[in-house]
């Protein structure tokens, strides 16, 4: 199991890394609220991006984003509805998943935007 927090994180960190690349701030990372935790709370001008970090080091378990659950997905957007009211954002939220998967030495991102419909 220890491996396979190390590549989450690692997976993570890249995850942060190509977002800053591609102009967005990054607010948060392993936001908790309740039951809910966010791997990365972005912005990038009036949106706000909920990432969800999938690692995996072989794509044999089918796609990195039939990872979300539908009860999952409600614990994300209540929290995140907490968080934008908290912090009193005038923001579009957006929910994506960073799909990053590991082939030999290389790891290979894919960022999804929108990646599921909260409704």
């Amino acid at each position: 199991m220890a491996e396979h927090n190390e590549l989450g994180k690692h997976g993570e960190a890249l995850a942060v890394e190509f977002l800053q690349q591609n102009g967005y701030e990054i607010l948060e990372t392993n936001w908790t609220f309740q039951k809910a935790e966010i791997d990365i709370i972005a912005q990038k001008e009036n949106i706000l991006a909920i990432v969800e970090v999938k690692t995996r080091s072989s794509i044999d378990f089918g796609l990195p984003q039939d990872f979300v659950k539908p009860k999952k997905i409600q614990l994300l957007v209540k929290a995140v509805n907490e968080y934008v009211l908290t912090k009193d954002l005038e923001v579009d939220v957006r929910f994506d998943i960073i799909a990053i998967h590991k082939e030999g030495t290389e790891y290979n991102l894919e960022h999804i935007e929108e990646a599921f419909y909260y409704f």
